[in-house]
């Protein structure tokens, strides 16, 4: 089984910046796909943007441009720069990993809020 830990959320004010991070144990290596996916109130769970284990990556729309997803030469940790912030990017975010079985992992998620 693979276990996600988020961290880095917080509060930032529109146009700033923040920098999640999911972090991987267990079996990592049969990991071949992690994404990040945000929930705001009210609304269904989205993804944001996604990296796969060849380093292709995909972004949202909604994101593009502010958005970059990245991962540690490790390949455990995987990273979301988000930039530009605005209040509609204010949402709990998931990290997600897909393995090889197939097995789907979530995080518990992390607190983003963009707001003055």
């Amino acid at each position: 089984q693979v276990q996600l830990v988020e961290s880095g959320g917080g509060l930032v004010q529109p146009g700033g910046s923040l920098r999640l991070s999911c972090a991987a144990s267990g079996r990592t290596f049969s990991i071949y796909y992690m994404a990040w996916y945000r929930q705001a109130p009210g609304k269904e769970r989205e993804l944001v943007a996604s990296i796969r284990s060849t380093d292709s990556t995909d972004y949202a729309d909604s994101v593009k441009g502010r958005f970059t997803i990245s991962r540690a030469n490790a390949k455990d940790t995987i990273y979301l720069q988000m930039n530009s912030l605005k209040p509609e990017d204010t949402a709990v975010y998931y990290c997600n990993a897909v393995s090889y079985g197939p097995a789907i992992a979530w995080g518990q998620g992390t607190q983003v809020t963009v707001s003055s």
